[in-house]
């Protein structure tokens, strides 16, 4: 097949989006597709005038005998309509993601409800994303079809080995990813030994310098450490040393972060907004209601606070991330998804 995957540039960012969307890209020219990249300008997913001329060049440039792929982060740019069938390549809802004014939430919102339906198929990246878009946006179930994230091998986190709790959390700076309520939790929890490390990148300075502020007010900056965006040595070095893995999000199209975490077997303390909280087994650690300060709270002390149930979540993590596939085979499923939609 050749295959044109629409993104909004650059593909080489940060995120769980971009990473699966690199991935899939790699796979699927390792089985012999011949996929072209391409990057969208402008500003994305409520368009502005440079994304909207964007897309329409784009979408010119797209070879005769390619399927167009379009990333959904980059679909409302297409809304004034698509001159070829064209396939979506959706995470998650924009429109179902916090922090948007809510003329722009509801803008994304009228245009995602004409586009999806409009698509030839869609390929999303959970089950709960095929449930969503076909109940709220009415998209035919047999035009859905559910490619999840791959994983790499990885090595077993094996902990921090001193008093203090060592917490991850990766993801980017952003009000979905629930930040400020873990924040918060972790505040309630001062008679314990924590320490938090946040990795992900500040796409808006204001809102970081925010939750940095945050932590000041709250008398625990000393605990918290804002990395920033970690790859490569660094990243796995955060791993290797990490005791729990925590993220209270708000939403998730998938929680490619969350499926690492088990991959190395580190238990959880997460919130199970979108499909976050279906990847993890009851025994691999405690999900809790989006926005639940109190529960949340006491679920991360119990995880903290009691070691010998740590250590049994931490072995039901790691055997339930063992069963997690891997992204060679996902990118065969992603290529049999789009011979059957495209």
């Amino acid at each position: 097949m050749r295959i044109a995957l629409l993104v909004p540039g650059p593909i080489s960012a940060i995120s769980g989006g971009y990473g699966y969307d690199r991935r899939i890209v790699a796979e699927l020219r390792a089985a012999g597709h011949a996929v072209d990249v391409i990057e969208l300008e402008g500003r994305h997913p409520v368009s502005d005038g440079a994304a909207l001329e964007s897309a329409r060049a784009a979408m010119a440039r797209v070879a005769p005998d390619a399927i167009p792929v379009i990333d959904g982060l980059g679909l409302p740019a297409f809304g004034a309509g698509l001159e070829r069938p064209a396939v979506g390549l959706i995470h998650h809802p924009t429109s179902l993601e916090a922090g948007f004014a809510a003329d722009d939430t509801a803008w994304l919102r009228e245009v995602e409800g004409r586009m999806f339906p409009a698509l030839a198929g869609c390929i999303v990246t959970s089950p709960t994303t095929a449930e969503t878009l076909a109940k709220q946006f009415g998209v035919p179930a047999e035009r859905i079809i559910s490619v999840v994230p791959g994983t790499e091998a990885a090595p077993r986190s094996m902990g921090s080995g001193g008093p203090t709790c060592r917490i991850l959390s990766i993801g980017t700076l952003i009000p979905r990813k629930g930040h400020e309520l873990l924040l918060r939790a972790l505040a309630r929890l001062f008679d314990l030994d924590w320490h938090l490390t946040i990795a992900g990148g500040a796409p808006d300075p204001v809102y970081a310098a925010t939750l940095r502020n945050l932590a000041e007010e709250l008398k625990i900056a000393q605990r918290v450490e804002f990395a920033g965006v970690a790859t490569g040595e660094a990243l796995e070095a955060l791993w290797r040393g990490a005791d729990v893995f925590a993220l209270a999000t708000e939403y998730e199209g998938y929680g490619m972060a969350i499926a690492e975490a088990l991959k190395r077997g580190l238990p959880v303390a997460i919130t199970k907004g979108g499909a976050a909280g279906a990847l993890v087994p009851v025994e691999a650690g405690a999900v809790c209601e989006v926005g639940d300060l109190v529960t949340f709270s006491k679920s991360i002390r119990r995880v903290i606070f009691d070691t010998e149930l740590r250590v049994e979540m931490a072995q039901a993590a790691w055997e339930a991330g063992q069963t997690l596939p891997d992204w060679t085979t996902q990118g065969r499923e992603f290529a049999a998804a789009l011979a059957k939609l495209g």
